[in-house]
């Protein structure tokens, strides 16, 4: 292999060759010719420094971006063509024509040999079968591009022939209208009469959809606070905000009865949520809370979100939460916990069924899960247990 030279002398002469030496050896007129023919090949040096062409001539006033661009388009419009050396000829080809690859031919199955031998008995089976049966064997394996929804549904519940047939053109079945909800007709001032003068058969408030006053907030969670009867409270869309949300957590504090409260789609915010959850903490009575969808509080964030999980895991007796949980952490802890106060709960609803309904020793009924997976244990102000199955 024959070594590279350069001006008549191999380049292995020159790897001792200093080159700081040479540049100190070099004129001002011979670096600057240097420097046009070699690209430094930085990226931070300025373009103009980079280019080979440097101009010399003095600026003759500032740069008039506008200006600069008509000239350039008027010089662009004013310089003539230059002429072809051959003219263009239509149909004529010059030089090599190219000629487009040939595609690559995809083999079918009969090109393969690919052949599919069935036994006799399933290709009798499919042979014979009808329309109907073969829609049933569609929807069995699956196929639910090859028919609507109706027929699916109709062939898992044995309904029979629906729609077009199996040769007919899959459609969308048409949404059915459901009635609107009737409104509610709860009367506000009525119904915190009833709770003020703790109404026996007031057991359960509905203000869903009715937007409540600042007065009837404040009446309504005064009255709250000396009730024994009202064990669920639903204030869905009622216009509560941060200020009757923190009446709303003194009531709380001092409730011993209310099981179940729900403030979704309100405007209270994170830090709102936070106090109301710290508030479930003292008489330790709430089993379901739900506050998601407010307004001021889509995102509760993290620092409220870990208030939220730490007072969660304090409580003992919360089974259901309704919040949306950004942060994975937050949301495995309070599930976690929730799950293991099921459990407790029921365990303790087990012990209270063999305290009350003797039985062999050691054994429950066979279906004492179905009796107590859905109730709940209440303990009165006077220590009596109450155990009501929803």
């Amino acid at each position: 292999m024959t070594s590279k030279k350069l001006y008549g002398k191999d380049l292995k002469e020159f790897d001792d060759v200093d080159v700081d030496d040479l540049l100190t050896q070099l004129s001002a007129e011979e670096l600057e010719i240097l420097s046009k023919e070699v690209d430094p090949d930085d990226r931070f040096m300025p373009p103009d420094q980079r280019t080979n062409y440097h101009c010399e001539r003095e600026p003759t006033g500032p740069v008039d971006r506008k200006q600069l661009i008509e000239h350039i388009n008027k010089i662009a419009l004013e310089t003539p063509d230059e002429p072809e050396n051959v003219p263009f000829v239509p149909g004529v080809v010059r030089g090599k024509k190219w000629i487009p690859p040939e595609a690559p031919v995809i083999a079918t199955r009969e090109d393969e040999g690919v052949s599919f031998n069935l036994e006799d008995e399933y290709e009798q089976a499919l042979g014979t079968a009808t329309e109907e049966e073969l829609v049933d064997l569609a929807a069995i394996l699956g196929f639910h591009s090859m028919m609507n929804q109706d027929q699916y549904h109709a062939s898992l519940l044995n309904k029979g022939k629906v729609g077009l047939g199996w040769d007919g053109v899959t459609k969308a079945s048409q949404p059915k209208a459901l009635p609107f909800e009737p409104p509610n007709t709860t009367d506000p001032e009525q119904s915190i009469l009833k709770v003020y003068d703790d109404d026996s058969k007031t057991i359960e408030l509905c203000f869903n959809n009715i937007n409540l006053t600042d007065d009837q907030f404040d009446r309504l969670f005064k009255a709250l606070e000396i009730n024994t009867r009202l064990e669920v409270l639903s204030l869905s869309n009622t216009g509560l905000t941060d200020r009757t949300a923190e009446k709303l957590a003194a009531a709380l504090e001092k409730n011993a009865t209310l099981r179940v409260i729900n403030i979704e789609t309100n405007q209270v915010s994170a830090n709102g949520i936070v106090r109301l959850v710290k508030s479930l903490l003292v008489q330790k009575n709430i089993e379901e809370f739900r506050a998601s969808n407010q307004l001021t509080a889509h995102v509760l964030g993290n620092k409220a979100e870990m208030d939220i999980t730490q007072c969660i895991e304090q409580n003992t007796t919360l089974m259901r939460v309704g919040l949306f949980f950004e942060f994975n952490d937050a949301r495995s802890r309070v599930a976690n916990h929730l799950q293991k106060n099921v459990d407790r709960i029921f365990a303790a609803l087990a012990l209270a069924y063999v305290s009350y309904f003797p039985c062999l020793p050691g054994l429950l009924p066979r279906n004492y899960q179905s009796m107590f997976v859905l109730s709940i244990a209440i303990v009165t102000p006077s220590g009596e247990i109450r155990m009501i199955v929803k």
